[in-house]
């Protein structure tokens, strides 16, 4: 019986395991299967991160290039062919789903991924999708493209979607502490797939189907974003009353139930947050189905860079200059603190609308020495020492991700005005402006 074939092959590890996409999400997973003792073979299409890896070396900079080099030594291979998949015993999809130019789901990334592994696949393989992705992709999308292949799913071949949830530069939580949900298209697919994340991860809670498991990874960022959303609102609310919306939430977070306290930024950031909610707002219309509430913390949360260069604008106005011809200096790039992701930053939308309006724009930030090439941004910048000489010499400084890195003190010290999105500095002084 092929399932159980596949289950002795799990539980022995002589399964071959193929991670396909190698960046936050598929790189930790292939570390992971390879600690334990199984042979990885990972699918790229960057040639330059394949050549990376195969040197032993990381382009991720919580991933070090010891463990790179350590699972190199395990037997771990990365390459471009696709043509390797029957290889491998499982076939791990970890690649984007970004937003169109419509603010639309792109499945591009995951359908051109698996017509390009449906060639290949072969009795005995699991399937199993990562990416975040709306209720019913992948029993709408893969289940046909896999039986095209003349393969039944649940006998001959196996699907299930496990959302991934990594949180980069977290050191409390690793890819093997951090629960992972599964849900198969079929009972076989279900087994295989918890037995085989089971291998590797501590808990595994599986679900009743692939769309309770898509829906959940959907559930968990709205619920972030929502009351992201609602945070930020009560920011804009406490600012015009004269509060510190900061104090506020140190205060409430006192209650030890019914709160749990989040923060006001710039906007929202990362490969998650800021995208998934419009997954299941488009596809909720498909019922019928008016997601208002969503909508609204997506808007409220999309205005904020718009908030925060208002925020500017008044500050050197009060200081008799205009944004037009003013040096901005944006602190931190990346989304989130403490680490090198720059995907969907809210920085990077404060940096292009302040250059809109003829600001001569310069960023620091030591996770990014270079502003990289992205999809729908363009800089050509590096970023600038981090001293008091170089703050001192911008009109405005924007604290945008308040890495743990920068040196507070001397920041408020040195430069002539702050615009602190982020609540970094509890004592009011007269030339910082909460942001």
């Amino acid at each position: 019986m092929i399932k159980q074939q596949v289950l002795n092959r799990v539980a022995d590890k002589s399964a071959v395991i193929g991670i396909v996409g190698l960046g936050y999400v598929g790189l930790p997973l292939m570390l992971r299967f390879a600690e334990v003792g199984y042979k990885v073979l990972g699918f790229d299409i960057d040639d330059s991160k394949v050549d990376a890896l195969m040197a032993g070396k990381s382009y991720i900079e919580h991933i070090s290039a010891e463990s790179i080099a350590e699972a190199r030594g395990r037997g771990f291979e990365a390459t471009t062919d696709f043509a390797r998949a029957p290889e491998a015993d499982a076939l791990i999809m970890c690649v984007p789903t970004p937003l169109n130019k419509y603010r639309e789901p792109d499945l591009s990334f995951v359908l051109n991924t698996i017509d390009s592994l449906v060639p290949h696949l072969r009795p005995g393989h699991l399937v199993s999708l990562e990416s975040t992705t709306y209720p019913g992709t992948t029993d709408e999308e893969l289940l046909p493209r896999i039986e095209s292949r003349g393969l039944k799913v649940g006998q001959d071949a196996f699907l299930v979607f496990s959302p991934e949830r990594e949180d980069p530069g977290n050191p409390n939580f690793t890819t093997r502490t951090i629960p992972k949900v599964c849900g198969g298209v079929t009972p076989a697919c279900q087994e295989v797939g918890v037995a085989l994340y089971s291998a590797v991860i501590d808990k595994v809670v599986p679900v009743s189907s692939t769309r309770a498991a898509e829906m959940t990874k959907l559930l968990e960022n709205i619920h972030r974003a929502v009351n992201i959303g609602l945070v930020n609102e009560m920011k804009i609310v406490a600012d015009r009353m004269g509060i510190d919306i900061h104090e506020v939430i140190r205060a409430a977070a006192t209650k030890p139930f019914g709160f749990v306290p989040y923060y006001p930024g710039p906007g929202l950031g990362g490969h998650c947050i800021p995208i998934d909610p419009f997954y299941l707002t488009w596809k909720a219309r498909e019922y019928g189905v008016n997601t208002r509430f969503i909508e609204l913390a997506g808007e409220v949360n999309s205005n904020m860079p718009d908030y925060v260069v208002g925020k500017v604008a008044a500050a050197l106005n009060k200081r008799q200059k205009a944004i037009n011809g003013s040096r901005v200096l944006v602190l931190g790039i990346a989304y989130k603190k403490n680490v090198d992701d720059m995907r969907e930053s809210p920085s990077v939308m404060l940096m292009e609308k302040l250059r809109d309006l003829g600001a001569a724009v310069a960023y620091s930030d030591p996770h990014v020495p270079v502003f990289p090439k992205m999809r729908e941004h363009k800089f050509d910048l590096k970023s600038v020492p981090f001293n008091a000489e170089t703050l001192a010499s911008y009109d405005c400084v924007v604290l945008a991700t308040d890495h743990d890195k920068f040196d507070y003190p001397l920041l408020q010290q040195a430069a002539k005005l702050i615009v602190d999105s982020r609540g970094k500095f509890l004592e009011p002084a007269e030339h910082i402006v909460k942001a």
